[in-house]
């Protein structure tokens, strides 16, 4: 049985993944653990209130250099460290192997040999949320440590910082958004899956049928993404970029959040904004939004139509079930 002393933590490269893996870093500080976040370095921010007394190491996906900078953290350090690698890939366990630590994870990819503890995937599909806290109970039980309660709880739990909160009420205000209830839509998602679109093509027509019955509709997508984010939603107020975690207070400060399946979506449902995720190429039970706040349409056979996006929206604006809006702000959902 290992004595750790810190937990040197590979939290996944992308926004959604990491909002999921929140869960999984509440139980490894529940067993007692300081933790070491090895992560890209936009999860800082991200991560600022709930991570304050964490550690953190930046990666920045150079293998050497990612090497270097755990290994001159572990040499600064009293011994006992170990390491948790939450992603599948070879790289993620040989930084880790090869920085002197020893690492518990999943034994895909060829990843056997790089690690003392190695974990078998449940023969179950679970989804991403499960399957990290699942892997994080296996290593506490192998080191002898609580392993907690056997499935992750509801919420992801994801706490913000004064100057998030300060930081998203500042550009509401300068766009005139201080007080007035607003949609917040994120038209675009990164890369294909299989191949395939993640983004839904309703998001123009959904926009102006909402600003029709008197709704804002905005959107604040990061600076690489704005230009794509102006072609599926031309006629969305397009608000100023801003850092992950004032990102995440502005979910919140929506009426509704209408994303993709994508990092968006992710984001709101850790911060536990009131949200509609759509659908069209991945699958919900993989990798939906963790939320009991989030409305999931479409699948992973096809997108949903605009009328169905429209008349959940207004359902959820005015506290109603999906299907039975008020006629009066149902507007002509175009098809």
């Amino acid at each position: 049985m290992p004595s750790i002393t810190r937990l040197y933590v590979r939290l996944p490269n992308w926004v959604g993944d990491v909002c999921m893996s929140l869960p999984t870093l509440r139980l490894l500080r529940e067993a007692g653990l300081p933790l070491v976040l090895c992560a890209r370095p936009w999860a800082r921010d991200l991560l600022a209130g709930v991570a304050a007394q964490d550690d953190f190491i930046a990666m920045r996906g150079a293998f050497w250099q990612d090497r270097a900078a755990v290994r001159a953290h572990v040499r600064n350090s009293e011994g006992g460290g170990a390491a948790l690698a939450l992603p599948d890939s070879l790289s993620s366990a040989a930084v880790f192997r090869l920085a002197g630590l020893p690492v518990a994870g999943y034994r895909d990819d060829g990843r056997r040999p790089l690690l003392r503890w190695p974990v078998r995937k449940p023969d179950a599909p679970l989804h991403a949320v499960e399957s990290w806290y699942y892997l994080a109970r296996e290593a506490l039980g192998r080191w002898g440590l609580p392993a907690g309660a056997p499935r992750p709880g509801p919420a992801l739990g994801l706490t913000l910082t004064d100057a998030h909160q300060a930081q998203a009420q500042s550009c509401l205000s300068q766009a005139g958004l201080g007080q007035a209830p607003f949609v917040l839509i994120a038209p675009t998602a990164t890369g294909l899956h299989r191949g395939r679109n993640k983004v839904w093509p309703g998001f123009a027509a959904l926009t102006r049928d909402l600003q029709a019955s008197g709704i804002q509709v905005a959107m604040c997508p990061p600076p690489a993404e704005v230009e794509a984010a102006r072609a599926n939603a031309p006629d969305a107020l397009l608000l100023p970029a801003m850092g992950l975690g004032a990102f995440a207070a502005l979910t919140t400060r929506a009426a509704l959040v209408i994303c993709n399946d994508s990092g968006v979506s992710h984001v709101a449902a850790a911060a536990g904004a009131r949200q509609i995720t759509l659908f069209g190429v991945t699958q919900r039970d993989r990798t939906g939004p963790w939320s009991a706040a989030a409305r999931c349409l479409g699948s992973d056979q096809g997108w949903p139509e605009v009328r169905e996006v429209a008349q959940n929206a207004y359902a959820m604006l005015n506290g109603h079930e999906a299907g039975h809006a008020p006629h009066e702000l149902t507007g002509a959902a175009p098809t």
